[in-house]
């Protein structure tokens, strides 16, 4: 599976932007798609993720309120919305599948990685 996320962008602060998550197979192909985020100078974390078939969610601290989760499966596709932008939320954004299960702040779980597109919040 090959995972393209995309819809990033320099964004003022209180704005709102949705990324999206292209998937070249199926998404049903795996069992969950998240978004990880890596600021400037921080490690990676994990944002939020969704299970494919049922569509359970799971946000990470720092995403919940102002992040939401959603997909397509008929369109392949995983979309992050993200709400009232703030400069902590500045960094590269990247979509992740896991085959199996859904360990999600496990990184090592996630077994495929797209390319990371970068948010930019700033005024």
């Amino acid at each position: 599976v090959q995972l393209q996320a995309s819809g990033g962008g320099l964004v003022q602060p209180g704005g709102s932007l949705r990324l999206s998550c292209a998937a070249s197979m199926s998404t049903l192909e795996v069992d969950a798609i998240g978004w990880f985020r890596q600021a400037p100078g921080k490690e990676r974390e994990g944002v939020s993720c969704i299970r494919t078939r049922d569509g359970t969610t799971y946000y990470g601290v720092s995403a919940q309120g102002r992040f939401t989760i959603s997909r397509d499966n008929a369109q392949n596709a995983v979309y992050l919305q993200i709400n009232n932008l703030k400069s902590e939320d500045t960094g590269v954004y990247y979509c992740a599948g896991q085959s199996t299960g859904v360990r999600f702040q496990v990184q090592s779980a996630w077994g495929y990685w797209g390319q990371g597109t970068l948010v930019t919040v700033s005024s």
